[in-house]
């Protein structure tokens, strides 16, 4: 994938808009999204509508932009962002095929005998965790493992949004440390920064977000773990049972899918082989006709098995139901492509850099660039990009290793994708797991402990890494003392 992103010093000086110019379409921006959402309730589509319009106009009349550059900037955008439109179509997909082939259902079944209230959250993040890690992909670990954890939770009475905290911040825990990881491949590949040194270096800030979370998620799960009528879980159980074949056989498909992750086979095709696999399971074990299989993955299961709870858990959308998803996928990524190719994002991160004078600053500078980028690009590959190569002169003109730069950009960037309702990492969890992002975020406790921490580093110097060659300049970064402004 081909990431050409402006900076600031290819902008023509003339042309180039003034920080007070890059401001007013992000003002807009937000000024949308606040009223459209906040006050009015309605989905992001149309706030982030408004949006597009808005920059285009000022874009155009303004900044005297043609529409055919704010053109090709949303056409650039969307084929950054084509993957994501194809994972989200293929995940429904399979959610529905997976029902279908009782693959999640069996997930359900068993879970609900193995898993009590008191250890549900804590063990769902660390196991969320571990098979991330080993596929290399969050998405794949939350649109699979993730929905039929959703549902166990429901059994066993904990709230959905506390099952969903969990499974992101296992989801996103073990991605940062996987080698298979395409966002931890590119934060280590556009920071010039050796894979493994990227990864040592976020090695610890995250054990610590980590454990501390799991610890979170123990309190919540003893709080929660009186509340179950000792039925329930029995009744869910016969309602499974009586409805679809629950066997070990139904884990077909997930054992192919993770498989081919494992083996290192890229997210779209380890996808989509599992849709088939889950259609071939469907037909084998359940005996589902071979038409109605395939309209399941296209239109969505709508299963009757004469519990209401159970039927909510199970209904899914199928491919026609990503359909919400996608429109805001493609509304967002239009309208980071037209701040991208305005110049907009290049001057935003270029003031930022010239804030930085110290290793607390600089590091809370990135921080602060790459959630920045997720607000207005709506791509957690972007949140990378753009401080990834912006910043790096900085880092290195201050003598600090690459690996600093790249931890800050994904300890910031990747995990507080899923926290921004437009873009599009929150975009697929709140969609594949059926819980909205404002309902999630006050138990996705990665995605608030890694920035912080990473901040805290910044300040106190704790994994703040050198080179042994240091100037003058970067020896008094190192007592966090100020660079002498001729510096600069």
């Amino acid at each position: 994938m081909d990431y050409d992103i402006q900076l600031y010093d290819d902008l023509d000086p003339d042309t180039r808009p003034s920080l007070g110019e890059a401001l007013v379409p992000v003002a807009g921006m937000l000024s949308f999204l606040a009223i459209g959402i906040g006050i009015y309730g309605l989905d992001p589509q149309f706030p982030l509508f408004w949006g597009i319009t808005f920059t285009g106009l000022f874009s155009y009349y303004w900044l005297d932009i043609s529409w055919d550059t704010l053109y090709e900037g949303i056409t650039q955008s969307l084929l950054m962002g084509i993957q994501v439109v194809f994972i989200l179509f293929i995940v429904y997909a399979l959610i529905s095929t997976w029902i279908q082939a009782g693959t999640i259902p069996a997930m359900m079944y068993y879970g609900l005998s193995l898993l009590t209230p008191a250890v549900f959250l804590p063990m769902t993040a660390v196991i969320t965790a571990v098979i991330t890690f080993a596929i290399g992909s969050s998405w794949t670990a939350a649109g699979t493992l993730g929905v039929a954890f959703i549902g166990i939770g429901s059994g066993l009475g904990l709230p959905a949004p506390m099952t969903a905290g969990a499974i992101l911040t296992g989801a996103y825990t073990g991605d940062k440390q996987s080698p298979l990881s395409d966002t931890t491949n590119l934060a280590a590949a556009v920071t010039n920064t050796d894979l493994y040194d990227h990864i040592n270096a976020m090695r610890n800030g995250t054990t610590l977000a980590f454990v501390i979370s799991v610890v979170l998620f123990a309190l919540l799960g003893l709080r929660a773990s009186g509340s179950i009528p000792a039925d329930r879980v029995a009744e869910i159980q016969t309602a499974l049972a009586g409805t679809y074949t629950i066997s070990p056989l139904a884990f077909f498909p997930i054992v192919v899918t993770f498989a081919l992750a494992i083996y290192g086979i890229s997210a779209i095709p380890a996808l989509g082989t599992g849709i088939f696999a889950g259609a071939a399971t469907a037909i084998g074990l359940q005996g589902t006709g071979f038409e109605q299989i395939w309209t399941a993955a296209q239109s969505g299961t709508n299963p009757e098995t004469g519990l209401e709870v159970v039927n909510d858990l199970l209904a899914s959308g199928g491919m026609v139901g990503g359909s919400w998803a996608v429109t805001i996928a493609i509304s967002a990524l239009a309208l980071g492509g037209m701040l991208e190719c305005t110049g907009i994002i290049a001057v935003l991160a270029h003031h930022l850099g010239r804030l930085s004078r110290s290793v607390a600053s600089l590091t809370g500078v990135t921080a602060f660039s790459a959630v920045s980028m997720n607000v207005l690009a709506a791509e957690q590959y972007v949140s990378i990009v753009v401080p990834g190569i912006t910043l790096r002169n900085l880092y290195e003109e201050k003598g600090l290793k690459s690996e600093n730069l790249s931890r800050a950009i994904e300890s910031s960037g990747t995990v507080t994708s899923a926290l921004v309702p437009w873009n599009s990492g929150a975009v697929f969890m709140a969609g594949t797991l059926g819980v909205s992002t404002f309902d999630y975020a006050p138990y996705y406790f990665l995605g608030f402990l890694s920035p912080l921490i990473l901040v805290l580093m910044g300040i106190t110097g704790w994994n703040i890494t050198h080179k042994e060659t240091a100037s003058v300049e970067s020896s008094a970064v190192e007592r966090n003392e100020p660079v002498p402004a001729g510096d600069e």
